[in-house]
């Protein structure tokens, strides 16, 4: 048995079986090394040299973790809150449908501005969903269609428009890492390439908003009062400020490409306004920090998980058995190089980082096949996309649960990643598998 298959499947199924994703995470890794011939001693040397890739990453969630909890005190995002909810009580069920979908709408938007427009990835979540939970309760809003519409936010637009994020998965990555495995791209138009696989992601949002998730599913209020402090008092100077902060956090990240220092200084500007007091500033901090704790030693462990998968080496032999299995069939080899990316980057948690270890295996069993440019350029940014929704580890999933289950009534596997993985890569194999065929 394969060595990432293994991982990836043991990881998976404990995932599935309710067993922490860390634990889930550390297992997987320990089985795939063990079976990878890395041994207990190789397995755990290449597991903790993997674990500062997610550091970074972790310490950026508890940062935001901190301003989030800054910004509910200074009662910003809950003042929109309640407009919304004076909205609701003043409509009927057909006006509170139109609010519904204005929400949804509106959080699309922020999502998929997220990528390109103002490239702050998941720094929103934090700060603008919570506050909002209440108001999906009063409307019995299923939150595993807000954790698909955040999830498609954060994926279809760097996979699909080369701007922003976008531009360096398609661009600096994707074209790159083709060119460099010998295949020339000069000409090749990237979003025509991703345009089908593309739809396959609007195929499997629309099912989620119109079919799957369209009923109403009742949360406990008073668990969300618990930790969102509804009721909370404001005046228009201390909204002044929250305001003021937001923009500097994030005029700051993209300045700097740093989450960690853009949400440091919007909170350092709470602290200096008085909004949050200085004695008050040690316990916000520890607040926030344990309100992102779990993502953050989700990805440092899932780091320490990919590095432990790229010491075994079977990233290659997985493919080679594949080629053996396709033959000259185009049709077959185009599903199976999709297939391995799906497993691939389930366990990586990470589309940036699989195309490079991909494309060099790929590429080659490509041209021989006798695919064009453009169909391997598809072939090679699905396979690289498939696995970021629905992977326990990824960002894309990670994300929306830590907006979502801030009051404990939203399930990591099986309200956002089984949801996402369901809409998202069965949709984009099968047009993966179509764009490969007629480009």
């Amino acid at each position: 048995m394969n060595a990432v298959v293994m991982a990836v499947g043991i990881m998976l199924v404990l995932s599935l079986c309710r067993v922490h994703v860390v634990i889930a995470l550390i297992v997987g890794a320990l089985a795939g090394g063990l079976l990878g011939g890395l041994g207990i001693e190789g397995t755990l040397k290449a597991f903790n040299a993997g674990l500062g890739g997610g550091a970074t990453v972790a310490l950026s969630y508890a940062m935001l973790g901190a301003f989030a909890v800054a910004i509910a005190k200074s009662g910003l995002a809950h003042a929109v809150a309640g407009k919304v909810l004076a909205l609701v009580g003043r409509q009927d069920s057909r006006g509170a449908g139109t609010i519904k979908a204005l929400l949804v709408s509106l959080i699309l938007v922020v999502a998929l501005s997220s990528q390109n427009l103002l490239p702050i990835h998941i720094a929103f979540i934090p700060l603008l969903i919570p506050p909002l939970l209440y108001v999906f309760a009063r409307l019995q809003i299923d939150r595993r269609l807000i954790a698909c519409v955040i999830t498609f936010g954060l994926i279809t637009p760097y996979m699909f428009l080369p701007i922003g994020f976008g531009n360096i998965f398609l661009n600096e990555i994707l074209l790159a890492n083709v060119a460099r495995s010998g295949v020339d791209v000069a000409g090749i138009n990237v979003t025509r390439a991703m345009a089908i696989p593309a739809l396959g992601m609007l195929c499997g949002l629309l099912i989620a908003v119109f079919v799957s998730y369209r009923g109403r599913r009742t949360y406990d209020l008073q668990r969300i009062e618990q930790v969102e402090q509804v009721a909370v008092s404001y005046n228009p100077r201390t909204l002044g400020v929250a305001l003021a902060a937001v923009v500097v956090a994030f005029v700051v990240q993209l300045l700097l490409d740093s989450m960690i220092v853009g949400a440091l200084a919007g909170f350092v500007l709470f602290s200096l306004s008085g909004v949050v007091r200085w004695k008050e500033s040690d316990e916000l901090f520890t607040e926030g920090m344990k309100m992102m704790a779990m993502i953050g030693f989700i990805m440092i462990a899932a780091a320490g998980f990919a590095e432990v998968m790229k010491a075994t080496g079977q990233v290659a032999t997985l493919v080679d058995a594949a080629a053996a299995w396709i033959g000259n069939n185009k049709a077959v080899g185009a599903l199976l190089m999709l297939l391995v990316g799906l497993l691939v980057t389930m366990g990586i948690g990470s589309s940036f980082s699989t195309v490079p270890i991909i494309a060099a295996i790929f590429v080659p069993l490509c041209v021989q096949l006798g695919f064009s440019p453009l169909a391997i350029v598809s072939i090679v940014g699905t396979a690289g996309a498939l696995g970021d929704a629905g992977s326990p580890a990824s960002d894309s999933t990670l994300g929306p649960t830590a907006g979502l289950n801030v009051d404990g009534q939203h399930n990591h596997i099986w309200d956002t990643v089984v949801p996402t993985f369901l809409h998202y890569n069965l949709p984009l194999l099968a047009f993966g598998w179509v764009a490969a065929m007629v480009l």
